[in-house]
């Protein structure tokens, strides 16, 4: 399997698959991967971003959104995505796809 550039990645869909669930807490947001039975832990800032990636229609496309909140430039929050989207892929906690041209 290729890695996705920069590019085709802040292009593309985020989603949980079935075998992994997420529950937030005050402090963290946990994420569990049936499969293997592994959790991980994500700061309130990953988990805000998770949260942002499930509701958007492209990974891309979650970045103004949070860029506002946070009050931080949006290339630098896209930069944060890029890294937590690798890493949770890494993990097979999140699957991409290609965004439907509608």
């Amino acid at each position: 399997m290729t890695t996705p550039s920069d590019q085709e990645l802040l292009a593309s869909r985020a989603r949980l698959p079935q075998h992994v669930v997420h529950r937030t807490f005050v402090a963290e947001t946990v994420i569990l991967n049936l499969r293997t039975g592994k959790y991980h832990g994500l700061n309130p800032t990953a988990g805000k971003m998770l949260e942002a990636l499930d509701s958007s229609p492209s990974i891309g496309a979650a970045a103004p959104g949070l860029a506002g909140e946070y009050g931080i430039e949006e290339a630098a929050i896209e930069a944060d995505l890029l890294a937590l989207c690798r890493g949770l892929l890494d993990r097979g906690l999140i699957e991409t796809s290609d965004v439907d041209p509608a």
